[in-house]
């Protein structure tokens, strides 16, 4: 098995155990181009079937003795990858892939530049595999750079690492991060409604700002509110002096225990 044939066989293993064993999968059929492709009823058959079909190839991929036409098996596939997309595509644009995982990706660019270097690795697999880079070293190097390859190329999984780079970059070029200087309550209040802390009681409050004051490091910014028990307070506790949403905190106080 060549360096090539193992990155594609792990790729369509991984893909077929998303299809097959994943909680959502009847939820990503149903959402994915298969539903216009065969019909919604039997749009999960045909998800599972493709997972199985993903699993046999993948396995003999993987699995010695390694045989040219596993590789042509998986360029064939590739290439009706590439078929599904385009039909996907000029049919239903806004359908999910269904190919890498539950989350809803439609396909775009990326999708197509990943089933080509599937197609690609595969046929090159076939074609040369006895002389491609078989070494320990370099089918780490294939793996780990196809590997992440796939990644950067697949829409579905932008939440492991593509959605916490933007979230770190906004944070870094925030204009107030970092910033030493006593924030405006108006950016008190923004920094309060971008925090979890207020989307959590968002749906009690009953007024806009109150009251504010400083304690510290903190603003004090409190809100009216209603629960089950009846009026209450919403006091928010926000950073002054840096912008942190994530460190903003809340409590719930009863206006009757206010009163007395």
């Amino acid at each position: 098995m060549n360096s090539f044939a193992a990155l594609v066989g792990g790729v369509l293993v991984w893909a077929a155990a998303l299809k097959l064993f994943g909680r959502n999968t009847k939820r990503a059929a149903q959402r994915s181009g298969l539903s216009r492709l065969v019909g919604k009823d039997r749009a999960f058959a045909a998800y599972r079937a493709v997972g199985g079909l993903e699993l046999a190839v993948g396995a003999l991929l993987l699995l010695p003795p390694a045989y040219p036409a596993e590789a042509w098996a998986a360029a064939v596939l590739s290439a009706g990858m590439l078929g599904y997309l385009t039909y996907i595509r000029l049919v239903s644009p806004q359908s999910s892939c269904g190919c890498l995982g539950e989350k809803h990706a439609p396909v775009r660019w990326r999708s197509f530049a990943r089933a080509g270097v599937l197609l690609l690795a595969s046929a090159g697999s076939a074609l040369w595999g006895g002389a491609m880079l078989d070494g320990p070293l370099e089918t780490v190097a294939v793996l780990a750079g196809g590997g992440v390859l796939i990644v950067v190329l697949s829409a579905e999984l932008d939440w492991l690492w593509l959605v916490p780079l933007r979230r770190l970059r906004l944070r870094i070029s925030h204009p107030l991060a970092g910033r030493p200087a006593e924030l405006p309550l108006a950016a008190t209040v923004q920094q309060l409604q971008q925090s979890d802390a207020y989307r959590s009681v968002a749906g009690l409050l009953r007024s806009d700002l109150l009251d504010s004051w400083d304690e510290g490091e903190w603003r004090i910014v409190t809100y009216s509110a209603r629960r089950d028990s009846g009026p209450a307070t919403a006091v928010f506790a926000v950073p002054r002096l840096r912008h942190k949403p994530e460190l903003v905190r809340v409590a719930l106080v009863d206006d009757q225990l206010v009163s007395a």
